[in-house]
């Protein structure tokens, strides 16, 4: 069991310059080893948390040596344990996290456990910001009209969420209409330095959203997880991970003008995908970090996704300072931080000679090289320079149908679909920007590329350009601060008048909130099977996310949103074509409107104020009355409503006992889907809208919803029949059991019937039959969404044997009981003549003792073949999930078995 802490020897006191103290903190300088000294910034945090938890149960002093020894034991995928100092929750993902959490209550009770257990024991904030819908756009009133429709839609989930900031400890809900979560993280709820009881140590976070590395770029080690993980990290267990390499990446020289941090983010991200980081750590350093701002960091910082890094870290510096200034924090708590992480040397200070830190290994940018350019048309990585990009698209237009390939004739490309937009006669080609949106957390809180966007709107208005009236035009903030410093500035108008007002705070189009289009231009697009573009500042595009009907999507910094929607087309070559003609007849360029970095500077310089962060955040959970006007009832259970349709008590505890149900192989398993390469959490578990012929379409109707109000299945996550129902449901799904045949339908084997994926899988389950699931590599990448684990546990399936898996969604796999296989290296369904009609047996021992992470596991086929696979349990503990059914069984058990 837990005994005191062995390392309390190191101690000390942190004087305050003036006299007195902050407090107590944990000295690694103390511990006198030349090894700390080299260790990478990121590999210190973990150090210190492990030192600071040490209870030789959780944590041990053997766990402290291993990271210590970092630079010999990272390469061996050793096992650490590790206690983030809190959770970041947003309301896709909240939801079913609070779901959980009161479910559990209610598991504990029927246990005859205390209730009152279940209960955060970290701080935990949650931002509503997943649920607003651009429904508005181009209009003054957009912000007013979207809000009021995001409550009608989401009342029940608020007022649930609301519920759980009362019930729950240590729970800070942030309301609809104040910004993106990792926005609202960086510019208020960051701590950099806790001081909790007079103990002071390093921030640290996980959260149930992929961009959570954003944090990064303050110095806070930060990442994303799975719901089900942070679940346990809120209920004090130990996240348990393999300690990682990390990659040194260096920069030099400065960009050059004109350049912005979105051109030089989606370089980086190009550049460690092909590097390979998945599973590692980044960490940021070299002279040209004295030339990032540090909105540019969290820029690099927010897309660790996208290139496969757990983190993109950016160690704490002068500039870290400057910002926690600008921001508003308390020149108290900015001294506080300063002393702090020098004393425990974990504060780069570039005037002082630089000790060279140890990394796994080494990349290097000049920045000056970084050129202009947009990611697309399938995939975050997929860079094209800006000069390139016409010849690009009409390349992507011939390729054979992939990732960089649309299949379109020779004789069908310069099709001109006639159209009437409310009586203007209109037209649309392959190409033609149907929605341009400033959107995403990745780039609204940057002031250089917002004010940017906006000055290339001013000079596009003042020479006489017009954005075309059936464009989608939208601008959707990540917190009110953005506002404030455009209408300083007095370039909003500018904006406006392009047709870019503002939508909301929160993230919108990036996530697929993207709201209808015009029905004129939806029936041009789909009677003529046009390739319509969407651009937007966000950071994925993949098929079907953005808008069922744009099967183009192109990332681009803010001002080149603006500059494609004046374009009205992606197929375009800035440096010699035209944008558009002007007020005369005159012919504009490209060049005419893009503003120098100086230009921009200048504006940042005098709009972006101290006052504004701090006018926006000191009301932030009191700020909005519709939110203020819900009433909740103050109970510790929750009283489930058996007619809702968005919150709904799981079926995961029922029959629960405490004896663990013990590890399992799978017999006679039936393969319920057969996947390629790259099937994403989207694909899986989609968040977007729900089609009107889907299973869960027909649940809702069969309930009394009507079509109009069926929200995404993002806003649905509270309820696992709508979600069950939802899983595979993406319209854009490719299942090789279809042979060809594009959408979220298979066969059910036994009769050869071509069926919804739901409607199989339910056959399967009643006829008391396992089932399985084919893929390819990288499966499960994107979104860090739990409900991709939940529901294809919902739906039976006991195993996933894929060629890699994606870090969080591999890990949510085990949290919920599902065996996780590796085909060999060089082998796949393909190459072991799989073709999914086969019967699949798993031989998995009985006891969970017997299995060691990452053992060879046969799986034989009714053929009489079998062939080998790894199983990707991957830690001890997950083994332990793995024996007790899931990891909230864990959870709840050793809850009730700790309190005798």
């Amino acid at each position: 069991m837990a005994t005191g802490n062995p390392f309390n020897t190191i101690l000390k006191t942190l004087e305050k310059p003036e006299g007195g103290q902050f407090g107590k903190y944990y000295s690694l300088p103390a511990l006198n080893d030349p090894r700390i000294d080299k260790l990478p910034y990121s590999i210190k945090i973990l150090l210190e948390s492990a030192i600071r938890n040490c209870d030789e149960f959780q944590v041990k002093s053997k766990d402290v040596e291993k990271i210590i020894d970092w630079e010999n034991t990272s390469p061996k995928q050793v096992e650490i344990p590790f206690k983030p100092a809190r959770v970041l929750l947003q309301d896709f993902t909240g939801v079913p996290a609070v779901v959980d959490l009161a479910c559990m209550r209610d598991a504990m009770n029927n246990l005859g456990g205390d209730s009152n257990k279940i209960n955060p024991l970290v701080p935990v904030d949650l931002v509503i910001d997943h649920s607003v819908q651009v429904d508005v756009a181009r209009s003054e009133n957009a912000v007013q009209a979207n809000m009021e429709l995001e409550f009608q839609r989401n009342k029940e989930r608020f007022a649930f969420l609301k519920w759980g900031s009362n019930a729950f400890d240590n729970m800070l809900v942030v309301p609809p209409g104040s910004g993106i979560v990792h926005q609202v993280n960086l510019e208020y709820l960051g701590r950099v330095v806790f001081n909790t009881n007079g103990m002071l140590y390093p921030d640290s976070v996980v959260g149930t959203d992929s961009h959570t590395t954003m944090i990064d770029g303050l110095g806070v080690a930060g990442w994303g997880v799975g719901g089900i993980e942070a679940e346990a990290a809120m209920l004090g267990q130990p996240m348990s991970l393999v300690l990682p390499g990390v990659v040194g990446f260096k920069l030099l020289g400065k960009l050059r003008d004109g350049v912005t941090a979105t051109d030089l983010v989606l370089t980086v991200t190009q550049m460690l995908r092909k590097h390979g980081v998945v599973g590692k750590f980044v960490e940021f350093y070299g002279e040209g970090m004295s030339e990032l701002s540090l909105a540019d960091r969290a820029t690099i910082a927010n897309m660790s996704p996208e290139y496969g890094a757990t983190m993109g870290f950016f160690p704490v510096d002068h500039v870290t300072l400057q910002y926690l200034q600008l921001t508003g924090r308390s020149d108290e708590t900015i001294a506080m931080i300063e002393s702090y992480l020098r004393a425990n040397k974990m504060f780069v200070d570039y005037n002082e000679p630089q000790i060279e830190k140890v990394y796994s290994s080494y990349l290097e940018l000049k920045l000056e090289d970084v050129e202009p350019c947009i990611s697309g048309p399938k995939r975050p990585h997929d860079r094209v320079p800006l000069k390139e990009m016409k010849a690009d698209w009409h390349a992507c237009l011939d390729n054979k149908v992939g990732f960089k390939g649309f299949a379109i004739p020779k004789e069908s490309q310069n099709k001109v679909a006639k159209f009437s937009f409310h009586g203007t006669p209109a037209e649309l080609r392959h190409g033609d920007v149907v929605i341009a949106a400033i959107t995403s957390c990745t780039n609204t809180s940057n002031p250089s590329v917002m004010l940017g966007a906006a000055l290339v709107a001013k000079k596009a208005c003042e020479l006489g350009l017009e954005v075309k009236p059936w464009i989608k035009t939208s601008l959707a903030p990540g917190s009110g601060v953005v506002t404030k410093y455009l209408q300083k500035s007095g370039l909003q108008k500018y904006l406006n008048q392009l047709g870019f007002h503002i939508v909301g705070y929160g993230c919108t189009t990036c996530i697929g909130n993207s709201g209808d289009l015009d029905e004129s231009v939806a029936s041009a697009i789909s009677e003529n099977d046009m390739v319509a573009a969407a651009v937007l500042s966000g950071n994925r595009n993949f098929e079907g996310r953005v808008h069922p009907l744009t099967r183009a999507n192109y990332l681009a910094s803010p001002p080149l949103v603006v500059a494609y929607a004046l374009a009205g087309t992606v197929d375009i070559d800035f440096e010699t074509e035209p944008i558009g003609t002007g007020k005369d007849g005159k012919t504009i360029f490209f060049r005419d409107i893009w503003p120098s970095s100086e230009e921009v500077a200048n504006v940042v310089q005098s709009s972006v104020l101290p006052d504004m962060f701090k006018a926006t955040y000191k009301a932030i959970t009191k700020g909005n009355p519709m939110w203020n006007q819900l009433s909740v009832p103050s109970s510790a259970l929750y009283a489930w409503d058996p007619t809702s349709t968005y919150i709904h008590d799981p079926p995961y505890f029922k029959d629960m006992t405490m004896l663990p149900p013990g590890s399992h192989g799978v017999k006679d398993a039936y393969c319920l889907l057969n996947f390629g390469d790259s099937i994403t959490t989207d694909h899986i578990s989609p968040a977007g809208s729900i089609h009107k012929d889907s299973p869960a379409a027909k649940y809702l109707m069969d309930h009394g919803v009507d079509r109009r109000d069926f929200n995404s299945y993002g806003s649905r996550r509270g309820n696992d029949e709508i979600m069950a129902r939802g899983t595979f449901a993406n319209i854009r799904i490719v299942n090789k059991l279809l042979k060809g045949e594009v959408g979220p339908k298979t066969i059910h084997i036994p009769t050869g019937e071509k069926l919804s994926v739901y409607d199989v899988a339910m056959r399967y389950k009643t006829a008391g039959q396992d089932t399985i699931i084919l893929a390819g590599a990288e499966y499960g990448s994107g979104s860090s969404r739990d409900w991709a684990a939940k529901g294809p546990m919902l739906l039976g399936v006991k195993a996933v044997i894929a060629k890699s898996f994606e870090r969080i969604h591999r890990s949510n796999l085990v949290g919920m009981g599902i065996i996780p296989l590796c085909f060999k290296p060089g082998e796949d369904a393909e190459t072991l003549g799989l073709t999914g009609h086969e019967r699949y047996t798993i031989d998995l021992p009985s006891s969970v003792s017997e299995i060691r992470p990452g053992q060879d596991v046969t799986v034989a086929i009714d053929s009489g073949k079998s062939f080998t696979c790894t199983a990707r349990f991957d830690t001890e503990v997950e083994l332990a999930y793995f024996n007790h059914g899931g990891i909230l069984q864990y959870v709840i058990r050793n809850l009730i078995g700790s309190k005798q």
